[in-house]
């Protein structure tokens, strides 16, 4: 297929993942719509597909409240917390060394200021667990108060765009809680040593997600796994993250069975990498404990496809033969540069099992990944995506893989 054709189905694909189906929070009907039509399409271009079952909670909210003597505060519930309607008194935590010698139980404590500057890891993520953030949720889960009010400010880092940010993500954490702005934190802190009333009206509903895989060969040895994951965050259709990765591995579906492949290739569709426990990331781990050294390459598409700037393909810890071959692929395709080095995708977990791999996204997105407004955000919407840039990554990649045949 031409660059042309590719650009048509890149934007048929986005439109059904982005606008006909939207957000695809892992657990919701929406996301099982998104892995169906995947695997469906998967399957139409010939290759032997594979759907694992994932065990997962979806989750919901009403709305929260929060007053103090008749005055109302904006709070909204904590994404998969638990809900809540408490009565007590209010006490403020802004270092870990307070929380560590204050007595916090039965009590509606506010995390504001130095805590909740960054989004806690939760409790069982398996690829970014600081001790500090451990530290926290253990002093909280001993401390047993009856709820938490997160005051939070901008942190693209760890948060991406959306401000407020709930400072806990977290299913398998059950204090209730909920954020707010760290302006209106400023304000709940005249509240403190005083009765506050909090209700959050969320719910946790256990569900099934999947998994989709396709696969042109039974052979594994040496295969090449392509991924990108499905889901999204809550209030967001997640057009760069990630459903233009998703439409690439779509493309390629076609594009890879234009040409025999010499090399064994996994088209993986992964589900969890915005949600607080990557469940399919750890499943795929499972399927493949002792056996990624199997792997000959991993290629995970995350935030590619952006309006503005260049495409970038980012090498990590490649061998000589597929760097060099990477370099000849970028010499041939201008509109796609090499990229700064980023950890925050699925490759990680490629790399953390010994295995090279390349990141495809969007140059601009790599190079203000700190400081940009979008991720996460009901902002990451078709309006920012570039469907060429879809069709040249993916003639990209299947470039790519044409050459490592002949190693």
């Amino acid at each position: 297929m031409d660059k042309k054709t590719l650009t048509e189905k890149a934007k048929s694909h986005l439109q059904v993942l982005c606008s006909e189906i939207g957000e695809r929070r892992v657990g919701s009907t929406e996301n099982r719509k998104a892995t169906i039509y995947a695997k469906k399409v998967l399957k139409e271009s010939g290759w032997e597909t594979e759907a694992t079952e994932l065990s997962v909670i979806d989750w919901k909210t009403n709305g929260a409240a929060l007053s103090c003597n008749g005055q109302s505060f904006e709070v909204y519930s904590s994404h998969y917390s638990l809900g809540c309607s408490a009565q007590g008194e209010l006490i403020a935590i802004n270092t870990i060394g307070q929380l560590e010698q204050t007595n916090i139980k039965d009590k509606i404590v506010l995390l504001y200021g130095e805590i909740a500057s960054q989004q806690i890891a939760p409790k069982h993520f398996p690829f970014w667990n600081p001790e500090e953030h451990q530290h926290i949720i253990s002093l909280l889960e001993k401390g047993n108060p009856k709820a938490l009010v997160c005051a939070t400010e901008r942190n693209s880092a760890t948060a991406g765009g959306i401000y407020p940010f709930p400072l806990f993500e977290d299913g398998d954490f059950d204090i209730p809680s909920v954020y707010m702005k760290d302006t209106e934190g400023e304000k709940l802190l005249s509240c403190t040593g005083q009765t506050v009333e909090l209700e959050s009206r969320a719910i946790r509903i256990p569900e099934t997600a999947f998994n989709v895989i396709g696969r042109n060969t039974k052979q594994v040895k040496d295969r090449i796994v392509i991924t990108a994951h499905i889901d999204t965050k809550i209030n967001t259709s997640g057009a760069i993250d990630n459903g233009t990765g998703v439409a690439i591995v779509l493309l390629l579906a076609k594009l890879l069975k234009e040409q025999p492949l010499n090399l064994p290739t996994e088209l993986v569709i992964l589900n969890g990498e915005d949600y607080y426990g990557a469940p399919g990331q750890v499943k795929y781990m499972e399927q493949n404990t002792g056996t990624f050294s199997d792997i000959l390459l991993n290629i995970n598409i995350d935030g590619a496809g952006y309006k503005d700037g260049l495409s970038c393909f980012s090498a990590f810890d490649l061998p000589e033969n597929i760097l060099n071959t990477l370099h000849k692929v970028l010499r041939d395709t201008p509109e796609i540069v090499e990229g700064l080095p980023w950890y925050q995708g699925d490759h990680s977990m490629f790399l953390q099992n010994g295995c090279p791999a390349i990141a495809v996204s969007s140059q601009w997105f790599i190079e203000n990944m700190e400081c940009q407004e979008i991720t996460h955000t009901p902002k990451d919407n078709l309006e920012i995506v570039n469907y060429e840039r879809i069709a040249e990554c993916a003639l990209g990649i299947a470039a790519l893989i044409r050459e490592l045949k002949l190693f």
